[in-house]
C-alpha cells in the first residue's frame, strides 16, 4: 500500500497544524481538489512561496488535484498577516500583470494538462461582488469577537496606526475564496503558509456552516534557519525564482552557502530525493557536509530554472571556489579600487583578461548575448562592474559555457 500523503509530507518536514487530522486521512484517500493562494505584490514568486509549491507538487503526484489561486482580488485589499503596516495600494493593471507573470511560473511546477490542476483569479468573483449582498450572506457568519483574537488582528491592533476596516475584511474575503472555489470546483481542503491559519480556519468554518460540508485546513512551516530566522534574504534584497531578478548563479549560490544544520531539512522540504538519501547527506560531518551542499544547490536550482542553467551555475561555482572546475586553474587578476573606479566596463575586463583581443571584439560579444558577470547576463556594451558585486571570492566574468576569467579587489 502506497504511503498516506500526509504522511509523506510530515515526514519531509512541511506540516505545521491540521484540523479535523482524521477526517482528512480519510479524505486524502480519494483524490480530492485542495488550493493554495498566492498573493501577487510582485511580478514573480520568491522562495517563501516555494515551500507550498513542493507540497502541492507532491500533493499532485499523490492523485489530488491543486488549484493556484492567484490574489486578483485581495490583493487590491492587503492582508495584514505578518505586516506592521498597511501595504501599498496597487492598480488593477499592475495586480494583472502581475499574475500574468505568476501563471508562467507556476507552470515548471505543476502538471496543469486534461484539467490536473486549475490556475483560477479570485479578482474573477470579488471584484464584482455586492457589498450588502455580501455582508448579508457572509458578514453575518463572522463573530467580530473571535476575529480579534486571531493573531494576525491582534498584532496590528497593537501597533500605533492600527488596523484599517479595509484590512480587516480580509478574512472574510480569503474565507469567501474557500467557499467559491467549493461551489466552483469542488474544493474541500485550503493549504499554505503557517501564517494563514486564522484565515483558513474561517473558509473551512464558513463550508460547514454554508453549505454543510466537510472542508479542511492545513498549514505548512514556514522556511526557517535552524535559529528561527526567515530564510530566503540576500544582501540583493528576496531570493526571487525570477532569473531576471536572482540569477541562477546567485540562487544556486545560496544554498551552497547555507548553515550546516540547515541542510537535511531544506534537502527534504525543497527537493524529491528519496528521504533515505536526504538522511544519508544530512548526516555528513566536517568538509564532507559541502558536497551535501552542492546536491542541495544543483537540485533546487534544476527545479526553479531547469538542469541547463543548473549545470552552468554548478559550473561556474566549481570554477570559482574550486580552481579546477573548467580542467584547469581558473585565470585570476587583481584589480585596485583605483584601476576600477578610472574605468570599470565590462569591455575592459574583457580585454583585460584576453577573453576578448580588442575593444570591439569585446563588444561584439556582449551583443552577440555571450557574456555574463556572476552568471548575470551583460546586454549593453556600456555596461559596468562595481565593488558590490566582488564578492569574498571575486567577481566572475564568463563569456559562452567555457571562457572564465575571476577578478579579485584589492
Amino acid at each position: 500500500m502506497a504511503e498516506h500523503i500526509l504522511d509523506i509530507l510530515k515526514e519531509r518536514g512541511f506540516i505545521a497544524q491540521i484540523t479535523f487530522e482524521e477526517e482528512l486521512y480519510k479524505q486524502l484517500e480519494q483524490p480530492t481538489t485542495f488550493y493554495v493562494g498566492f498573493d501577487p505584490t510582485a511580478d514573480s514568486l520568491h522562495i517563501g512561496h516555494y515551500i507550498p509549491i513542493m507540497a502541492m507538487a507532491h500533493m499532485q503526484r499523490a492523485g489530488h488535484r491543486p488549484i493556484a489561486l492567484m490574489g486578483g482580488g485581495t490583493a487590491m485589499i492587503g492582508d495584514p498577516s505578518g505586516k506592521t503596516d498597511m501595504r501599498k495600494m496597487l492598480t488593477v493593471e499592475t495586480i494583472d500583470d502581475n499574475v500574468a507573470h505568476i501563471k508562467k511560473q507556476m507552470s515548471r511546477f505543476l502538471d496543469f494538462g486534461e484539467g490536473k490542476a486549475i490556475i483560477a483569479d479570485n479578482g474573477d468573483w470579488l471584484r464584482h461582488l455586492n457589498y450588502i449582498d455580501f455582508m448579508r450572506e457572509i458578514g453575518s457568519v463572522f463573530s467580530v469577537n473571535k476575529m480579534l483574537t486571531a493573531d494576525c488582528y491582534k498584532a496590528r491592533l497593537a501597533t500605533e496606526n492600527g488596523l484599517c476596516f479595509l484590512e480587516f475584511t480580509s478574512m472574510l474575503m480569503q474565507s469567501y475564496d474557500f467557499l467559491e472555489l467549493f461551489r466552483r470546483y469542488g474544493c474541500r481542503l485550503q493549504m499554505g503558509g503557517n501564517d494563514q491559519w486564522s484565515n483558513m480556519l474561517g473558509g473551512a468554518d464558513l463550508i460547514r456552516r454554508k453549505e454543510q460540508q466537510n472542508a479542511y485546513a492545513c498549514t505548512f512551516q514556514l522556511l526557517l534557519t535552524h535559529d528561527g530566522r526567515k530564510m530566503g534574504k540576500t544582501e540583493k534584497g528576496a531570493l526571487w525564482l525570477d532569473a531576471d531578478k536572482t540569477s541562477p548563479y546567485d540562487f544556486y549560490q545560496y544554498w551552497r552557502n547555507i548553515d550546516d544544520k540547515d541542510v537535511e531539512k531544506c534537502l527534504g522540504l525543497l527537493t524529491f530525493l528519496p528521504m533515505d538519501e536526504v538522511r544519508r547527506l544530512g548526516a555528513l560531518e566536517g568538509s564532507e557536509i559541502n558536497e551535501a551542499k552542492k546536491v542541495l544547490a544543483y537540485e533546487v536550482t534544476r527545479l526553479v530554472h531547469g538542469e541547463e542553467e543548473a549545470e552552468k551555475a554548478q559550473q561556474a561555482a566549481a570554477a570559482l571556489f574550486g580552481g579546477a572546475g573548467m580542467g584547469g586553474s581558473i585565470p585570476t587578476t587583481e584589480l585596485t579600487g583605483e584601476a576600477l573606479a578610472k574605468d570599470a566596463r565590462v569591455t575592459t575586463l574583457l580585454v583585460m583578461s584576453k577573453i576578448a583581443p580588442s575593444s570591439s571584439a569585446a563588444r561584439r560579444l556582449i551583443q552577440g548575448g555571450g557574456v555574463a558577470v556572476n552568471e548575470e547576463k551583460i546586454d549593453d556594451v556600456n555596461a559596468v562592474v562595481t565593488e558590490a558585486m566582488f564578492g569574498a571570492d571575486g567577481l566572475m566574468l564568463r563569456s559562452g559555457k567555457k571562457k572564465y576569467h575571476r577578478f579579485l579587489l584589492k
